[in-house]
């Protein structure tokens, strides 16, 4: 087996970081040394982004950490937190297990508790590992037309209704931030959930220019009703962040929101479209099913410093229930104040 090295990401690496990425067909855009920037600006968290290199000095393997601490979560690591994917990207499972082991003795040394690694394939089966979401996929055809006819005519049919009702869709870039937040804070505040602040997005902006946009739809007064962030990466596009309003949605604006979305990364010449994360069988996996997604299995690897269970944090763990209930009863201004606060340490 070839000599390796394995060091933190240094400035000068980050070229051939990237490099790296984009030639692996595992890796995910979250793997991309800018989301590095976008977490430590936007939630001030500790990151250890670690590389292997063979003795040519070439990368062949990565692993971006992110350090939370949380008054009720403890202290873990992330990898990577706010996002669907992450994890160990290497040439081969010497490596992959190499960078492991380096950031288990790190994580422990620094007395967390654990270590969660997102991936989208079962990598590390030594390790305890959740299967309990899927991310929810379409393959697109070359044309917005081809797509549309593949629709059943039910769907087709509820794509119109927001139409109808004298609304539309407009996609576009940063100029489109303030109306996305509009009602994406007012939803999450619904949902009970914290929510990111609108800086974290712009950061996004800031730093993937080129590779996000934003589609809103609006009403016939020009009220926005329905929105969602679009990130693209070779050929996928994602929608990792959508929202509607509650009081809009016998309309079908979210429909209208995604008919819309969909069409521009047929036009974009995106190949894949990727719906972000479910749980099988819940509504969120309905919904994208009916646009034809299909379910791709994510495997969620946990290192445990002293075994046990894995961790919940999440909003279906029965102990969060009372608070998810306050929260939703709290102003919107409110939220958009403490939310970001709270939100940093839930990965």
């Amino acid at each position: 087996m070839t000599d390796m090295t394995i060091r933190t990401f240094s400035e000068r690496d980050r070229d051939a970081w990237d490099r790296y990425v984009m030639g692996q067909t595992g890796a995910s855009c979250y793997h991309l040394i800018g989301w590095k920037d976008v977490i430590e600006k936007s939630f001030g968290h500790k990151t250890c982004y670690l590389l292997s290199q063979d003795d040519g000095e070439n990368i062949n393997g990565i692993l971006p950490l992110v350090f939370l601490h949380s008054l009720f979560f403890g202290r873990f690591a992330v990898s990577l937190p706010f996002f669907n994917y992450g994890g160990i990207c290497a040439d081969d499972y010497h490596i992959r297990n190499r960078l492991l082991g380096e950031a288990a003795e790190m994580t422990r040394n620094m007395g967390m508790s654990h270590m969660e690694l997102r991936h989208s394939r079962h990598v590390l089966r030594d390790l305890p590992v959740k299967t309990s979401k899927v991310s929810m996929r379409l393959e697109l055809p070359g044309t917005k037309e081809e797509l549309r006819a593949s629709f059943p005519s039910k769907l087709r049919s509820q794509m119109q209704r927001a139409v109808k009702e004298g609304m539309s869709a407009r996609i576009g870039a940063a100029e489109e931030l303030d109306d996305f937040y509009h009602v994406f804070s007012r939803n999450m505040r619904d949902l009970g959930t914290p929510v990111y602040s609108k800086r974290f997005f712009g950061n996004i902006f800031r730093r993937f220019p080129d590779t996000t946009r934003i589609c809103t739809v609006y009403t016939r007064a020009g009220r926005p009703v329905a929105s969602g962030m679009l990130v693209g990466f070779k050929d996928t596009m994602e929608i990792p962040w959508a929202s509607s309003l509650r009081d809009f949605n016998r309309f079908g604006p979210n429909m209208l929101l995604y008919a819309s979305v969909l069409a521009f990364a047929c036009d974009a010449g995106y190949r894949v479209f990727d719906f972000g994360r479910s749980t099988p069988g819940e509504g969120t996996y309905r919904f994208k099913e009916q646009w034809g997604a299909r379910p791709t299995q994510l495997y969620w690897h946990y290192w445990l410093r002293n075994g046990g269970p894995m961790p919940e944090i999440n909003p279906h763990n029965p102990k969060y229930e009372l608070a998810i209930k306050i929260w939703q009863r709290l102003p919107v201004g409110l939220t958009k104040l403490i939310g970001p606060q709270l939100v940093k340490n839930l990965p």
